[in-house]
């Protein structure tokens, strides 16, 4: 196997430790919970004795090591455990609620690629002009600017003094029918099935939280693709291409963006992970259903296994997409594993 195949290969093994890790702490985390999951679980009219029987049912009578080694047992066979406030799989709340949460990131994230990374460039190869100074304000801007409150900001302008944007609440205006499940994602369920209406109606109610997560997601890649294409066209390489007569085009996107985009990827990797934890504030303002607001909801009530199911799940999209950056690196960076030799 060669130094590249053997290099993805640890990043898999270093995961192991990692999801273990995190298995262990939201499991220790979830039990320090203020609340009584039991009580929770057996209602508002549950007397002593029905809600005894639910602690035995839900195994909070046993010492913690048996329930940590029940838990790790239920989890070896795709078992997450019950909601308390739903009385579902979470299994299977959080497979109806990922794609709506992954859907909003992914076209925030798309977005804001469009329009950051270009941003960036212009802005390296123009210092000091109106591009530059454009980029330092959108970058003040998306930090300065907390996403609940752009939130607020463009509902109020956009749906309630404009009233060109639908209503913020959930993911399809009641006047459309959810598409046939095939993805959970409703952009593409709407254009398998052929139904336009329905997808202009899902990409009109993802256009307000889509912007909100996009503003905040933008100002960390373009001050990051300014400042690597600033150092890229700063090296020596590029003074000895120009030197060598090779065409503008050439040097700034053959030799100098793909060197910069390194640093770009790194940080496009912790800017999704920033976007999932933001989710949470976005799909509470936009009611949009969520893993976020499930997971908000679950810590209200002490629902300690929706909780444990939503940091696992989390855990396991950060684990998978550090794995895509390494390949991304390997297609990137020719010396991409050859340390691991």
């Amino acid at each position: 196997m060669n130094g590249r195949g053997t290099a993805i290969l640890m990043r898999i093994a270093q995961a192991v430790p990692v999801i273990l890790g995190v298995v262990i702490i939201s499991f220790v985390l979830t039990r320090a919970l203020p609340g009584d999951p039991a009580v929770q679980f057996a209602g508002l009219t549950a007397t002593p004795e029905s809600i005894e029987q639910t602690r035995v049912k839900l195994g909070l009578d046993r010492p913690l090591p048996e329930q940590f080694f029940l838990y790790v047992g239920q989890l070896l066979q795709g078992d997450l455990g019950q909601s308390v406030s739903t009385g579902r799989p979470v299994a299977a709340e959080l497979a109806a609620r990922l794609p709506a949460s992954l859907e909003l990131t992914l076209v925030a994230l798309i977005v804001s690629c469009s329009i950051a990374i270009p941003l960036g460039v212009l802005a390296a190869t123009r210092p000091g002009s109106w591009i530059d100074q454009l980029c330092r304000l959108f970058v003040t801007a998306g930090v300065s600017l907390p996403t609940f409150f752009t939130g607020i900001v463009l509902i109020y302008v956009f749906y309630y003094l404009l009233g060109i944007a639908p209503s913020p609440l959930g993911r399809l205006d009641f006047v459309y029918l959810d598409p046939p499940h095939v993805t959970g994602f409703f952009l593409i369920d709407a254009a398998l099935d052929g139904d336009w209406e329905t997808w202009t109606g899902a990409a009109r109610q993802l256009v307000l939280p889509a912007t909100t997560l996009a503003l905040f997601t933008m100002a960390p890649i373009a001050r990051m693709t300014r400042a690597a294409m600033l150092s890229a066209l700063s090296a020596d390489y590029i003074r000895t291409a120009r030197a060598a007569g090779l065409g503008a085009g050439k040097v700034l996107y053959g030799y100098a963006f793909r060197n910069a985009l390194l640093p770009v990827v790194t940080t496009l990797g912790m800017v999704f992970s920033f976007a999932l934890g933001a989710n949470v504030l976005v799909e509470k303002v936009f009611a949009w259903p969520g893993i976020g607001s499930y997971a908000v909801e679950a810590l209200v009530v002490s629902d300690y296994a929706a909780v444990q199911g939503f940091v696992l799940a989390m855990a396991l999209l950060f684990v998978l997409l550090n794995l895509m950056i390494d390949l991304a690196y390997s297609a990137i960076d020719p010396r991409f594993g050859t340390a691991a030799k």
